[in-house]
């Protein structure tokens, strides 16, 4: 499987769902808990998003509640801040979005939970009544199973390798919301790096995307669309390494070729006309905070010694390890982008290829 994350693809088959309470012979009660979260470290977002699945899952016995949470969710994402399942399920939302801005190292209390419909082949069952079963998106893209609860507080197990029968809601980070507030606490973290460009009185060169396309062949079915950005670095007009953030939000499929015409790299703010790019997703467990230490760390190992040296692997090597293993967050990068760079680019990770061509910015 490629590094990359990106969101689409499986066929349907029979659900594959046990019960603790049906392996051991046992009735379920009719007293209905939430049931606990599995074993996760305390305080991460898998946790905070797996306890809120049950939560939730609980409160869809009562059919009117469960009939508003399927109509809504079946018609898209919904935010969870904005459900009304009573005072005991708001103060649990209310409890894991602050949990999950500390897990993401964001500021603020911006509602960033929400809960979706996992697939749209799961609208049909959907319609015809089909209660569904609730489960936390997953950060690992390659689980062997997700853990779902259904309204009796029992846990299911739900088979992660092909689009389940049985309609499955699934509890996760708003990745859209939490990027956008993450981008800034990055360019807050590094805005003494030099991460502004300067404004050029007779106007700039810069690295326009014509073309883009990802690759990744094994996507899980559970998994929405991706959340991508890119970290652009170079040497800034003082000499110090330095990085812009840029978002590409259209990115979300994979195997799919978008033509945003969007400027990538602004040659202004640099002293060589060179400069790297290495392209990351927001997996739903990125930590901004993170992030932005990893690359204000790197920045520090790199020295201007007259000539260009390229960032990407200094920035990779400050980087968590986990955001290559079990939840990959990087997608690829590309060395050295030139003024005249013009065509395809293959990214080094051969993940995924950019059309490129320069162009000048016209002053004001």
């Amino acid at each position: 499987m490629n590094p990359s994350t990106f969101r689409r693809g499986g066929v349907p088959v029979l659900i594959a769902a046990t019960t603790v309470l049906a392996l051991l012979g046992v009735p379920p009660s009719s007293a209905v808990a939430a049931p606990a979260a599995p074993a996760e470290p305390a305080g991460t977002v898998q946790a905070v998003t797996a306890r809120l699945a049950g939560q939730l899952a609980v409160s869809l016995r009562d059919s009117g509640q469960r009939d508003r949470v399927v109509a809504a969710a079946a018609a898209g994402p919904v935010d969870l801040a904005t459900v009304r399942l009573g005072a005991s399920f708001a103060a649990s939302v209310r409890a894991a979005n602050a949990a999950v801005h500390a897990a993401k190292g964001l500021p603020g209390d911006v509602s960033l939970l929400q809960v979706r419909l996992a697939h749209p082949d799961m609208l049909p069952a959907l319609r015809r009544g089909a209660v569904p079963v609730v489960a936390a998106t997953p950060t690992d893209d390659a689980p062997a199973n997700l853990i779902g609860y259904d309204p009796a507080g029992r846990t299911v197990h739900i088979a992660a390798a092909h689009v389940p029968q049985r309609p499955v809601l699934l509890v996760e980070v708003d990745t859209a919301k939490a990027m956008a507030l993450g981008i800034e606490v990055v360019r807050q973290r590094l805005g003494g790096a030099g991460t502004d460009a300067v404004a050029a009185a007779t106007g700039y060169w810069a690295t326009k995307v014509t073309a883009i396309r990802l690759s990744n062949d094994q996507e899980p079915w559970f998994k929405g669309g991706a959340e991508i950005y890119s970290i652009v670095g170079g040497f800034g007009l003082d000499g110090a390494a330095k990085v812009d953030i840029v978002q590409m939000p259209y990115l979300d499929n994979d195997g799919t070729t978008y033509t945003p015409n969007q400027l990538l790299v602004h040659f202004n703010g640099y002293k060589y006309n060179l400069a790297d790019v290495v392209m990351m997703e927001d997996d739903g467990d990125t930590n901004y905070q993170q992030l932005a230490q990893a690359i204000a760390t790197a920045l520090l190992t790199i020295v201007d010694g007259g000539a260009y040296a390229p960032l990407v692997d200094a920035i990779l090597a400050a980087l968590p390890s986990s955001w290559y293993t079990d939840d990959p967050d990087y997608v690829d990068s590309w060395y050295t982008l030139s003024t005249a760079s013009s065509g395809r680019l293959t990214g080094a990770a051969g993940n995924g290829w950019m059309d490129v061509t320069p162009y000048f910015v016209q002053p004001l």
